[in-house]
């Protein structure tokens, strides 16, 4: 069965080319609009990857990789930021809370897919 990712972000638009990048590569995708949202989510159905922003309305990407990270299910799942944020104290701050890997906005759907692979496979 294909890997399971969940994307959280508030932007539709970069869900969708998310999905799309992911999709046309044989992976299934659930999407989620912020980060309270994206917990729901992750406690409905358990995901292989989650693919989060940082700055988003209700709950931000830190306090939801805070969240997640306190479900036993979610202790060694991978967890990307993928952010127009390029402070070295948010990556640090990102780091403490759980996140694995972060990706800067705009970016190459290859690099997406590199890592995706390299984290899941």
């Amino acid at each position: 069965m294909a890997k399971l990712i969940l994307t959280v972000d508030d932007s539709p638009s970069m869900r969708q080319s998310i999905k799309l990048t992911l999709a046309v590569r044989g992976y299934r995708v659930i999407e989620a609009g912020d980060g309270l949202d994206g917990l729901e989510k992750a406690k409905a159905e358990t995901v292989d990857l989650v693919i989060t922003d940082l700055n988003m309305p209700r709950m931000g990407g830190l306090e939801f990789i805070d969240a997640l990270r306190k479900l036993p299910e979610y202790k060694g799942v991978p967890i990307v930021f993928v952010t127009t944020e390029t402070d070295e104290t948010l990556r640090a701050r990102a780091r403490e809370a759980g996140a694995t890997g972060w990706i800067t906005k705009p970016f190459a759907p290859e690099v997406l897919l590199k890592i995706t692979r390299r984290l899941l496979e």
